[in-house]
């Protein structure tokens, strides 16, 4: 009875030869023929037909010309570079005509920005350009004010040049001590700072001409916008939020009269009936948790509360916040996680 041999599989692409096909070729070449046995170990050599029978004996194998070899073996690659090369011709054909309908001018570009060091870069020649107007919000209560000593200098530097600056920040920010150091060094009459209880992002408009916001939640990628249709968008976007806002030189408009709450604990106040928990209350403030924590612990404090659910009821009772049905319910249950 006849076993079955396991035939071993050649470890090489179909259209390769190994060292071992190329040594028996050659030496098929020298002798003329080679015994069909001897390919045992590479048998690329008869699936490539880079050898054939021998008409006269099977049990031999002949050699085919190198050159005949070569024009055989390339026939079916240069048949898949004449195809990608037609594939390439077609998808030019379907695609150029439609460069005509994306405008090629670069200040109509959406520029992605990877890198803190990047977007400093490129924030930095908006700035050495900036001779009119200069727009800003920024988020936050502490870390915009961490890097005033690098926006000092810049900003000096676009008011020699010309340009009014703009600045909307946080209610938060008004209790920043670097917030005054800057505003002491900047000419008053060229610049206007007012403050909101929330923003929405980082914002930076230069001559309205360009701009940057973040492109991801840790604001190390950026967009540079240059679309004029766009920067429009942004720049009224700023002027209604620069309606809403209130000047930093006139005083936060105070809580219900009688009543020892500051402008800040009345925005927690409102932000807790809504159902917000202390992060959410934190963040959109733009203060710490723990600073947000310390004026929930006043306004208990302000309105004799004897507990977290007391509070709510009291906010609501006092006026300071308007009362929502579904939130001061949520809220009188306890703290319970809301996006924010």
């Amino acid at each position: 009875m006849a076993v079955d041999r396991e035939v071993p599989v050649h470890p090489h692409d179909a259209r390769e030869l190994c060292d071992s096909a190329i040594q028996l070729y050659a030496e098929a070449l020298r002798k003329g023929r080679i015994p069909r046995a001897d390919l045992a170990p590479a048998p690329c050599l008869i699936d490539m037909a880079l050898v054939h029978s021998d008409p006269r004996d099977d049990a031999w194998m002949r050699p085919v010309p190198p050159s005949a070899a070569l024009a055989h073996l390339l026939q079916p690659v240069t048949r898949e570079i004449h195809e990608r090369i037609r594939r390439t011709a077609a998808l030019a054909d379907s695609l150029a005509p439609l460069a005509s309908v994306v405008s090629e001018d670069p200040n109509l570009a959406i520029t992605v920005i990877e890198g803190k060091p990047q977007i400093r870069a490129a924030v930095g020649d908006a700035t050495a350009g900036a001779s009119r107007e200069v727009l800003t919000m920024q988020p936050g209560s502490t870390r915009p004010f961490n890097q005033m000593p690098e926006a000092l200098p810049r900003a000096l530097s676009m008011v020699e040049q010309g340009a009014s600056l703009r600045h909307i920040y946080q209610h938060s920010a008004r209790y920043a001590p670097r917030l005054k150091e800057y505003l002491a060094q900047v000419p008053a009459d060229r610049l206007q700072v007012r403050t909101v209880e929330q923003t929405v992002e980082r914002l930076l408009i230069f001559d309205r001409a360009v701009a940057f916001i973040p492109a991801n939640a840790t604001r190390d990628v950026a967009l540079e916008i240059r679309h004029p249709a766009l920067i429009r968008f942004l720049i009224q976007m700023y002027e209604v939020l620069w309606a809403q806002a209130t000047p930093l030189t006139q005083q936060l408009p105070t809580s219900t009269p009688g009543t020892p709450v500051t402008a800040v604990q009345r925005s927690i106040a409102r932000l807790l009936v809504e159902g917000h928990v202390d992060d959410a209350v934190a963040r959109k403030l733009g203060i710490s948790v723990r600073t947000c924590r310390s004026h929930i612990a006043k306004l208990m404090q302000a309105l004799d509360a004897s507990s977290r659910t007391h509070l709510g009821a009291l906010i609501v009772q006092s006026g300071i916040a308007e009362p929502d049905g579904a939130a001061v319910r949520t809220y009188a249950e306890g703290p319970t996680p809301v996006s924010g």
